[in-house]
């Protein structure tokens, strides 16, 4: 049997994404799979995909001729070739016109636009969805979400996010807190990129609001975006107790060191925050949307999206009861043993391909 040839496909190639692109190719080709992945110059120079044994094609994340022609010209003799997002679908359906190979579409997350955006997001998702063979989604909302957009097989891919390291000695995680200001009161950690999408403006309402507690907790947030200026002069007005410390590169560190994690979003797929969290025993209290119900079980507190007395309450009830700490750290813990492993993403994603690959196979 000949061997399987496969293209992976990114356009702007998120944190998430690019990741899973990376872990993927690595295990595919450990599997004997000849992998080609195409996306921006730029995004291979984080994730640096040659590393992993494939073969990288620089394609622009434009849809003009000179970019089209280069992708169609990686997908060339490809069995399968698998778009990360519905951007990258759009792409790789136009570049594949004509050929006979299977497209399979991972949707990891949902796009937020207002007014004609959102019109217009809307009809890049029902293109995306129509035009794959299989859409693989990373919760069961994105799954629901491609089959309203029309497409004819979507199925929930279990999707491993990458085990983080965290130092788990005492004196470090001491040391952290220390260069975050927090020794004595409760510290509150929470990343990710600032948008309003986020929540960080209703996380900011809760801060406010847990202001007469004594300690007071300390909020820190990682991560950077549009919204940070907005939200520095929110902090420095109100005079509240949160930090904005940029984009870090030891998360799971800060997650060990925090006392509590909060994802205030308005929508989450598998996120790697929660997911940090429950893996290094920090209770966490999180907004009940997209995945993360899914996702976290009953291991973490939840909360409606922008709600902000629920999530104080929440975050105050939590620091209030060590006990109940102590239960989500077990139930946590014992969540996680279930998640997928990056070796259940490779066989799912494999025999995805072979399902497609094998009847054109057979007709060649």
């Amino acid at each position: 049997m000949s061997q399987l040839r496969t293209v992976q496909v990114l356009g702007s190639g998120g944190a998430g994404s690019g990741a899973h692109v990376g872990s993927l190719a690595a295990g595919l080709i450990a599997r004997g799979v000849q992998v080609t992945v195409c996306a921006p110059a730029a995004v291979d120079r984080v994730h640096d995909f040659s590393a992993t044994g494939a073969r990288f094609a620089a394609v622009p994340r434009r849809g003009d001729p000179a970019a089209m022609a280069a992708l169609r010209s990686a997908c060339l003799g490809a069995d399968v070739v698998h778009a990360h997002g519905p951007h990258a679908a759009v792409r790789a359906s136009a570049a594949l016109g004509g050929l006979r190979v299977p497209l399979v579409v991972t949707w990891h997350g949902r796009g937020h636009a207002e007014g004609a955006r959102r019109r217009l997001r809307h009809l890049l998702e029902v293109r995306a969805a129509r035009a794959a063979a299989v859409v693989l989604g990373t919760s069961s909302d994105l799954v629901d979400r491609a089959r309203r957009r029309g497409a004819r097989d979507a199925r929930l891919a279990p999707v491993a996010a990458p085990v983080s390291r965290t130092l788990a000695d005492t004196a470090h995680l001491g040391k952290v807190r220390a260069e975050l200001g927090s020794l004595a009161g409760p510290l509150i950690f929470s990343a990710g990129t600032l948008m309003p999408r986020q929540g960080y403006g209703t996380l900011l309402d809760a801060a406010r609001l847990l202001g007469t507690l004594d300690p007071v907790p300390q909020f820190v947030v990682a991560g950077e975006g549009r919204e940070r200026s907005a939200l520095q002069r929110r902090i420095k007005g109100e005079r509240l107790p949160v930090r904005l410390i940029g984009a870090r590169d030891d998360v799971p560190e800060l997650v060990a060191a925090a006392d509590l994690v909060v994802i205030p979003s308005r929508w989450e797929a598998r996120s790697p925050l929660a997911q940090d969290a429950l893996r290094a025993g920090t209770p966490l209290v999180a907004t009940a949307v997209g995945g993360i119900p899914e996702l976290v079980g009953s291991a973490a507190e939840l909360v409606p999206y922008g709600d902000a007395e629920a999530l104080a309450r929440a975050v105050a009830g939590l620091l209030a009861d060590p006990e109940r700490r102590s239960r989500l750290v077990g139930e946590g813990r014992e969540q996680a043993s279930g998640w997928p492993t990056e070796d259940d993403t490779i066989t799912h994603v494999l025999s995805v391909y072979d399902e497609l690959a094998q009847p054109l196979t057979r007709t060649r």
